[in-house]
């Protein structure tokens, strides 16, 4: 029976793709970026006679989770071909030039004929999958042909299907994973609970990937003459909802703080809401090359996906979106450059490192722009600016190493 139900969800979660389509973009790249998936991708791998590494995530925020993972298997093992998958349009679009894998492609539907060719034209001989991806026809093809495959930085709830008394089909796929690497000693026990013994609590690769990140000496010119010697805050992954408390902070504050917007979705309407509701001079990063006197702008609208990670090194604050919706996206990226950290209240629970770092005294959950101004003020007083920059800084530090905790298993495993 659990079998019959997975496929049919499979059957009609593609259906609403396919009827999503036409007139949703997303939808229309999931499946564009499957049309004659089979073709293109045994064209890619056919004279590949290397050992093949295969790396697949939900979207871009797992694929920066699994990167230092990734790029030290590169370092380590340059005999070996990468490949990396997305399931989402989010994550491939962003990623799909990423200069460090040899293949990069959307996985394709979760059937059991589409498993079978897949790892068939793959024929790889370590597979990771990245904190929440459990497709059973993969993991279940891959556990018959005896191919070793690690999950890494997973999170594990009691909410979770696998906890649940009806989460037997579920409870038999974490079985099929010869380890599982999780990201605190909660999940560990939860695992355990469930009779799941092959896991360990390595932390969270993002503390690697953060850090990594800070110590590059990447810069953006036009970002560095826009900021000038003026202090600023950048507004990551930015929902509606977000500047609904922002808007008004910002038109306040313009004439002592500047501003960088990277909205999470950067549609021309998104884009021309945010310079409507704006009382101060603003300019796209798209028209900054051709503009002079950048510093003259008090803020600066990001109409572009993948500069957010790097924009963070010219803040002296940062507030992070999603809150308010879905959840709350990555707040380590700024962190690791060490600044306080502001977001919305309502949903950043299940985000330890927002917990975290509200008890440490450099992040806040802030209800409206009331809160916002109020708390903005008491950061600035005397000595608590500082403190606060220092705690988010020695927290990310303190942090890592899940990396080679992960990589030390893979090892005894590629050397086997």
């Amino acid at each position: 029976m659990g079998i019959f139900l997975y496929n049919l969800a499979i059957a009609i979660l593609r259906l609403i793709y396919t009827a999503a389509a036409p007139r949703n973009e997303k939808a229309r790249l999931f499946l564009k970026g499957r049309a004659s998936f089979f073709k293109k991708f045994a064209d890619a791998l056919h004279p590949n006679a290397q050992p093949v590494i295969w790396m697949h995530c939900a979207s871009l925020g797992e694929f920066e989770q699994g990167r230092p993972v990734l790029e030290t298997l590169k370092n380590e093992y340059p005999e070996h071909k990468l490949l990396v998958t997305f399931f989402s349009p989010s994550g491939y679009e962003a990623r799909k030039n990423y200069p460090h894998a040899h293949y990069i492609f959307y996985l394709p539907w979760d059937t059991r004929k589409n498993a079978e060719k897949f790892i068939e034209i793959a024929r790889p001989v370590l597979v990771l999958f990245v904190k929440y991806e459990f497709w059973y026809h993969y993991v279940n093809e891959l556990h018959r042909r005896k191919i070793p495959l690690v999950c890494i930085s997973s999170v594990f709830r009691k909410q979770q299907i696998f906890f649940k008394w009806y989460g037997g089909f579920f409870r038999k796929m974490l079985q099929h994973f010869n380890h599982i690497f999780v990201q605190d000693h909660a999940s560990v026990q939860l695992l355990k609970s469930i009779n799941i013994r092959q896991v360990s609590h390595a932390g969270d690769t993002r503390f690697d990937r953060v850090w990594q990140l800070a110590q590059q000496p990447d810069t953006l010119p036009l970002v560095e003459q826009f900021k000038g010697r003026d202090k600023v805050m950048v507004i990551g992954s930015c929902w509606p909802e977000d500047l609904d408390v922002l808007m008004p902070f910002i038109n306040e504050q313009h004439n002592r703080t500047k501003f960088i917007i990277a909205p999470h979705e950067i549609s021309e309407q998104q884009l021309a809401s945010i310079e409507r509701g704006l009382r101060a001079r603003s300019i796209r990063y798209s028209k900054a090359s051709v503009e002079g006197q950048l510093e003259s702008f008090s803020v600066m609208i990001i109409d572009n996906i993948g500069m957010l990670a790097r924009l963070y090194r010219y803040g002296e604050y940062a507030w992070v979106g999603g809150a308010f919706g879905k959840g709350l996206h990555n707040i380590l990226e700024p962190a690791c450059y060490g600044m306080p950290v502001f977001f919305g209240n309502k949903n950043y629970q299940k985000f330890p490192e927002a917990l975290d770092l509200i008890y440490r005294g450099s992040a806040f959950a802030i209800a409206d722009y009331h809160q916002l101004k109020k708390v903005f003020e008491m950061i600035n007083e005397p000595g608590t600016y500082m403190l606060a920059c220092e705690v988010s800084r020695q927290y990310v530090e303190e942090k890592r190493g899940a990396t080679n905790k992960i990589m030390s298993y893979c090892r005894n495993l590629l050397s086997a």
